[in-house]
């Protein structure tokens, strides 16, 4: 009776009309950028272009899924770059330094990053430590242990099937790593709109205090919420080691900088309950080829961090306006 109440509160048309018009400025802005970049560039309009925007945002694709829920439900995740390194590192040091099988490093890995998470979906619940600081704890703690696993060094080299993942394009479009990154991005955006616990999380994140008189485990859905972000960063790190073919624990500084900003900019809501993954994606375009243009406009590097954020800013100015008018 619950999930069919809680279904029926976020399932209808007009709550669907609702969530895409949060993305409708986001995905104006995302032509537009487009259409400045075609003019401004030679290069920007091509396949092969196209093709490495995609390759390039595959990790921040995977993450901001994780931040989505997070966000959804009111919370923040700032420990998801460390959380990056660290599966890196787990998967680097046992296929390569202890010799088990890749498959079982890759599951490792997976493991590690999800106990991270539950960790910290305790602390939010259990011990009602703030959602920053208990990933800010998450985001030292974790990068301490991904620096202790190899003193600070690099680990390189992994099968060659392992690197090319990231490299063979399959019927000369996607490689796998792309592809997984859909296949993450479709079955979140499934979950929110078609199941039940999808819809309990935008119940949590507009008001835990109801959701919970709903008859919703508000902290059972908080702690999955926070294993399913620290399991996707992971993944995430796992993908970026096959482009990179090694593993360093000082991957993925300031990630999760990029990975919040990518789910404001795409229409969630930083005060949770509003947005939607298909936003998301918008929003991880929006950075994947606002870097790709600046680069090929020859930007400073410097500069384009400025500008990254000027757009933040305006991102979030929209919403609050958006939010307002509504």
């Amino acid at each position: 009776m619950v999930a069919l109440d809680v279904k029926e509160q976020g399932g209808t048309s007009m709550g669907l009309l609702s969530r895409l018009s949060g993305a409708t400025g986001p995905l104006i802005g995302l032509i537009a950028l487009c259409i400045f970049l075609s003019i401004g560039t030679d290069t920007f309009l091509s396949v092969r272009n196209g093709l490495n925007i995609l390759d390039q945002i595959t990790v921040l694709g995977i993450m901001a899924v994780g931040m989505t829920f997070v966000i959804l439900i009111g919370g923040i995740d700032l420990s998801v770059g460390s959380v990056l390194a660290l599966s890196m590192m787990v998967m680097g040091w046992t296929a390569n330094v202890a010799g088990l099988p890749m498959g079982a490093a890759i599951v490792l890995a997976l493991i590690v990053s999800g106990f991270s998470g539950l960790l910290v979906g305790i602390m939010v619940t259990a011990f009602r430590v703030p959602a920053f600081i208990a990933t800010l704890a998450m985001m030292s703690a974790a990068r301490g242990v991904a620096n202790m696993i190899t003193d600070g060094q690099q680990i390189v080299g992994f099968p060659d099937w392992f690197m090319m993942l990231a490299i063979d394009r399959h019927f000369g479009v996607l490689t796998a790593t792309v592809f997984l990154m859909l296949v993450v991005v479709a079955v979140a955006w499934v979950f929110l709109q078609f199941r039940s616990e999808g819809r309990m999380l935008y119940a949590v994140g507009g008001n835990p205090e109801v959701a919970r008189l709903a008859g919703i485990k508000v902290h059972v859905v908080t702690i999955g919420v926070y294993v399913a972000c620290a399991v996707l960063a992971g993944l995430a790190g796992i993908v970026l080691a096959a482009r990179l073919d090694s593993v360093q624990p000082s991957s993925g500084f300031g990630y999760e900088l990029d990975t919040i900003a990518a789910v404001v900019i795409g229409g969630t809501s930083l005060s949770g309950g509003s947005g939607s993954i298909g936003g998301t994606l918008i929003g991880v375009l929006i950075i994947g080829v606002l870097r790709n243009g600046l680069n090929l406009l020859n930007v400073s590097p410097f500069l384009q961090q400025v500008i990254i954020g000027v757009v933040i800013v305006l991102a979030v100015g929209a919403e609050t306006l958006r939010r307002r008018r509504a």
